[in-house]
């Protein structure tokens, strides 16, 4: 038991679950209250198209697995991702509970009965139009495919590289066209994620504390 904690004390991570899950769903009870209307112009431009809830829906498998595989194959880049996410995830919660926020781009009706709009009609009935700001859904696609994009064996295969890009630009596109976010919220979201990415994947942190460690050097010497 020993061998096996110390292999996969990363784990430990998990436990966040408990932070994120009791905030969230104590985020969506209030969904009656009073919150802030979330629109541009641009939102009435957008048809609703039910085919997008595939990808919205691929979302929730898109995360997961990569979480799950670069569990097993990379505690380094795991790291990488669980911080990436978790720190967006825990920013939307901080925002939310501060400034209660949600739309009212929902269609009253759907104009063709098929699976797909019975999809979307169970997914509205599942999760409340508040607490969509910045978007979820579209923060983590971007720290999914940068995950993808950063691994040395993924990254480099152009199929794998390809789809995950492609899911990634799908799903976001999914949270406009079946109507779950405002444009705002969704440019908020890709925002927030290139600020992760640049902050994650983009910055040398031991050049940085070199750098650190040159300046004070001298203080160091001088002092003596």
């Amino acid at each position: 038991m020993k061998t096996l904690f110390q292999k996969y004390r990363h784990a430990l991570v998990l436990l966040y679950g408990l932070i994120y899950m009791p905030w969230f769903m104590w985020l969506e009870s209030r969904a009656d209250l009073p919150y802030h209307v979330i629109h541009v112009r641009l939102d009435d431009m957008i048809p609703f198209v039910e085919y997008f809830i595939v990808p919205y829906l691929l979302w929730f498998a898109y995360v997961a697995v990569v979480f799950v595989y670069l569990f097993f194959k990379s505690r380094r880049e795991f790291y990488q991702y669980c911080i990436f996410l978790f720190t967006g995830m825990t920013l939307f919660l901080i925002v939310s509970t501060i400034y209660p926020n949600g739309h009212l781009l929902r269609p009253s009706g759907f104009e063709r009965n098929n699976i797909f709009t019975l999809a979307v009609s169970l997914l509205y009935q599942i999760d409340t139009a508040t607490n969509i700001f910045p978007s979820l859904h579209v923060f983590n696609s971007i720290a999914a495919h940068r995950a993808v994009a950063n691994n040395q064996s993924l990254g480099k295969n152009r199929l794998i590289h390809g789809a995950s890009f492609v899911l990634m630009v799908s799903i976001i596109l999914a949270t406009m066209f079946l109507k779950q976010h405002s444009v705002l919220d969704v440019v908020s979201g890709i925002l927030l994620g290139l600020l992760m990415d640049q902050l994650v994947y983009r910055t040398d942190y031991s050049a940085v504390r070199a750098g650190w460690g040159r300046k004070r050097k001298p203080q160091t010497e001088e002092a003596a």
